[in-house]
């Protein structure tokens, strides 16, 4: 009797998933509402992810939110005239479940709840993207990007550009982005159209663009205008090369996916995003370290005061390394990246500085590059002003994790087996492992992993929202 309890409880989960997914794809799709449970979004989430969502919860509330308990909740939402704007269902069905004992008022609760959202008069424009290279962040940024296909998305692919342009090129771009040796296969159809030299990935039309300069290009003659280039080849960092781009007819502003040089701009979303101005033409998402230590140093900084320290980062190795030992013009690069641990240079500990100021110059760092695609970590060494130890330093990385402004970017894991290809596929910048937390006095040593490509390619599409003025509520406000 207890295992068929067990089934049958599964079996309820499992069919008020497949349930919830129809109304979610719609409330996005139609209306522009992208529904989060506690931070987690569920936008083309798996039934068996939406699941796994809902028993997260237990980490931010101590108790478990049963789907049947935030159903009513979504079912409401889809029929209430709620547009443009984030919900996150988990916080409203909790907060309501503690002052309720049925379902009868969540119509009436949810509409007070997202009066702001009701009929909200919609005046962002669409705007367009181009895709200036299609490497490993271009091709997860264009995955990113067409997750979010809908009437309502605001945030439009429409081009790539890219060097060459032989015989079978076009294909081979193709199949890449339908499948990927970490990430997996695409979510949906990727095709071909030769003619008109163009990828369509779920619907999406994508102008393939075969260009040898930034300066060069048209856009417009593609119907693309006051477009938002993202360059994601790293061959230009200074703006006058950065500035090419805006040499061409369509384009208006730029976003580099690497640290920047000179007065350009370096944003890490969730830190310094209010830095960027509307009359800023050229920014920079800095780099996927830059990203992932920032949001965790300005959480203690700002409870504990940072006097010093150093961040060893422990990263990936990546195509700029060779395969095999060969010349490079990088000292021990050109030694084989799959065999090897390699020690280089990181500027990310420096580059701090540019997003978060008040720590301009009172941080080191250096990188070992190793033996594994994806996933990276950073060691994070600090001298404090005030005392803590490991109890008191992971609760509250714990919160500012759960229910900080922090909470898009920083993770928390009290997992005693996470290993870094669990981390596959995080859409933090980085994720806090307490289980690892040093912290004693004034002194603690902190280690963060991170996606390197999906979680900072995450964060690169936050800074593109920004930059193009897309504003969205999220509720409820508290």
């Amino acid at each position: 009797m207890t295992a068929d309890k067990h089934l049958q409880s599964w079996q309820e989960r499992f069919e008020m998933a497949e349930a919830m997914q129809p109304l979610l794809g719609k409330l996005y799709r139609n209306q522009g509402v992208e529904v989060v449970l506690y931070g987690k979004p569920l936008l083309n989430a798996s039934t068996i992810e939406i699941i796994k969502s809902h028993r997260l919860v237990r980490r931010h509330v101590g108790d478990k939110l049963r789907l049947r308990e935030s159903f009513p909740f979504v079912e409401a939402l889809s029929k209430l005239a709620v547009k443009q704007c984030k919900v996150d269902i988990g916080k409203l069905a909790v907060n309501y479940w503690r002052e309720h004992s049925d379902a009868s008022q969540v119509e009436a609760y949810m509409a007070h709840e997202l009066a702001s959202a009701i009929d909200h008069e919609d005046n962002q424009q669409a705007k367009d993207v181009v895709l200036y290279g299609f490497g490993r962040i271009g091709r997860l940024l264009a995955r990113l990007l067409i997750e979010r296909t809908g009437v309502s998305n605001k945030l439009c692919l429409r081009a790539i550009v890219l060097r060459g342009g032989r015989k079978g090129d076009l294909e081979k771009r193709a199949s890449l982005l339908r499948r990927d040796s970490v990430h997996g296969p695409f979510n949906g159809s990727v095709e071909v159209d030769e003619e008109n030299n163009a990828i369509i990935a779920n619907g999406t039309y994508i102008q393939v663009i075969y260009a040898n300069s930034p300066d060069e290009i048209d856009y417009t003659q593609y119907g693309i205008n006051d477009a938002l280039v993202v360059d994601n080849t790293g061959i230009w960092k200074d703006e006058d090369g950065l500035g090419l781009h805006l040499k061409s007819k369509g384009a208006s502003k730029v976003l580099l996916t690497a640290p920047a040089k000179g007065a350009i701009k370096n944003i890490v979303y969730g830190v310094n995003e209010s830095d960027i101005l509307d009359e800023d033409t050229i920014v920079s998402a800095a780099s996927c370290t830059t990203n992932a230590i920032t949001p965790v140093l300005k959480a203690v900084n700002d409870k504990y005061g940072i006097i010093n320290g150093h961040v060893e980062t422990i990263h990936s190795y990546t195509n700029d390394q060779n395969l095999i030992d060969n010349y490079h013009k990088a000292d021990r690069r050109g030694r084989s990246a799959p065999l090897n641990m390699v020690i280089t240079e990181t500027g990310a500990a420096k580059a701090v500085a540019k997003a978060l100021p008040i720590l301009a110059g009172k941080l080191t760092g250096n990188a070992i590059r190793v033996p594994t695609p994806n996933v990276s970590m950073a060691i994070i060494s600090l001298n404090l002003n005030g005392e803590t130890n490991k109890e008191d330093m992971n609760e509250y990385l714990r919160n500012v994790a759960l229910c900080s402004e922090l909470q898009n970017q920083v993770d928390f894991t009290e997992s005693t087996e996470i290993v870094s290809s669990d981390l596959v596929g995080s859409r933090y910048a980085g994720v806090v492992d307490s289980q690892a937390t040093i912290a004693e006095g004034n002194r603690t040593i902190l280690y963060v992993w991170y996606d390197n490509e999906f979680g900072y390619s995450c964060q690169v599409v936050g800074v593109m929202q920004k930059m193009l003025g897309l504003n969205y509520q999220s509720l409820p406000v508290a």
